[in-house]
């Protein structure tokens, strides 16, 4: 499996040891790569930044890439939930997840609707920084799962 993070922003050094992490624990199970899009100031309106940020997004998306937005509009998941998502995505032949995720202000509708899926965390709000740790961690703990093993520390 491959696993492409797109996202807006960089990791900033708080967010960075739990990042290095859980990249450390997924490498037996996917290939990872980051890409990163600058953020836009606020200054420039939410709307704005949003649509800014959307076009950066849509211009590293990979064709053929089944493409999760990570959004508060989106299904949740238990952990078990999504690991069984995954699996069966993997079984009808996708082998390149893209997950993407917005900056402060969250994704732009463009992004939404040029989507496969649309993935929530949590009703709760969540730093962009922090959710991107989060993703990480689910997807190593759904491949543990998937795999049959214990995925609680």
């Amino acid at each position: 499996m491959r696993a492409s993070i797109i996202c807006v922003g960089r990791l900033t050094h708080e967010y960075r040891h739990v990042w290095r992490h859980y990249e450390s624990l997924t490498r037996p199970y996917f290939d990872l790569e980051v890409l990163e899009v600058p953020e836009v100031p606020l200054t420039a309106g939410e709307q704005g930044a949003k649509a800014k940020e959307a076009t950066a997004l849509l211009g590293l998306l990979r064709k053929g890439a089944f493409t999760v937005a990570v959004d508060g509009r989106g299904e949740e998941h238990s952990s078990e939930g999504l690991s069984a998502f995954l699996a069966a995505k993997k079984l009808d032949g996708r082998s390149h997840f893209q997950f993407v995720l917005g900056g402060a202000s969250g994704l732009d509708r463009r992004v939404l609707d040029s989507s496969d899926a649309c993935w929530s965390l949590s009703r709760l709000t969540f730093p962009h920084q922090m959710a991107r740790c989060i993703v990480l961690e689910q997807l190593y703990r759904a491949m543990r799962i998937e795999r049959g093993e214990p995925y609680h520390h």
